[in-house]
């Protein structure tokens, strides 16, 4: 039996989902989630297998010729994100510029600023005209008191009163 007397043996509401679950896990392969298409899919090629099949060993053909039709399809669609064809979609490994918001603050490390908030022991604080989220070193700092910049960790503006 060759493959189009094959595929003419089948109704079209198999066709439809044969055709709806391969664009479904095609979909999928392309949308990183919660996997939603790839088991709508799944259901829809399971719909195609069954009103399709005449017999077991006819079910278990088609569900192979489908695993082999994704697999293919897989490997290039995988095959075009590494090599970058697809890149539109796909993260790339780095961030341009500051990839944080404080990246490019070390520098103000040492710098002396106002406390617009009281500290207690976070709150707000104006550095030249920069208003920065900042935290104490544990001690309370009253509104207006001159505060200096000591550290930098992570998203954290380390100050202590002058």
């Amino acid at each position: 039996m060759t493959f189009s007397a094959y595929i003419m043996a089948w109704n079209a509401a198999a066709i439809i989902c044969l055709l709806v679950g391969i664009a479904l896990w095609i979909l999928e392969m392309f949308t990183p989630g919660l996997g939603v298409p790839a088991l709508l899919g799944s259901i829809s090629l399971l719909a195609a297998i069954v009103l399709s099949a005449k017999s077991f060993s006819h079910a278990m053909i088609t569900l192979a010729l489908i695993l082999i039709f994704l697999g293919v399809c897989a490997f290039f669609i995988f095959r075009a994100f590494s090599h970058g064809k697809l890149h539109r979609i796909v993260l790339q490994e780095s961030v341009g510029g500051d990839s944080t918001p404080l990246m490019g603050m070390r520098d103000m490390v040492g710098k002396e600023g106002v406390a617009l908030t009281h500290l207690r022991p976070a709150g707000d604080a104006d550095f030249d005209g920069q208003r920065l989220d900042v935290v104490s070193e544990g001690a309370f700092i009253e509104k207006g008191a001159s505060v200096r910049i000591e550290r930098i960790e992570g998203l954290r503006v380390i100050v202590k009163q002058v």
